[in-house]
């Protein structure tokens, strides 16, 4: 399984294995990610999405983004 998180003052966003903790996928958002991402799917191909808005959080810069990535395909 897979844990989201991008909440860190680096604008990045984050896949962990969830039982290793080891970083699978990374990337640079446009503004802070201090939002719970969510994950939908649709006709079979699963997504994940934040909010990307910084909101002022930890010093960040102040944006308005939302923000989706596909997920591979379990083969």
């Amino acid at each position: 399984g897979l844990v989201f998180i991008a909440a860190t003052r680096d604008e990045k966003f984050r896949a962990f294995d969830k039982n290793t903790g080891k970083i699978l996928w990374e990337t640079k958002l446009p503004y802070g990610g201090y939002a719970i991402p969510a994950t939908y799917s649709i006709n079979g191909k699963q997504y994940v999405v934040i909010a990307a808005t910084g909101g002022g959080q930890l010093g960040g810069r102040t944006g308005d983004a939302w923000v989706a990535f596909a997920l591979p395909d379990q083969n």
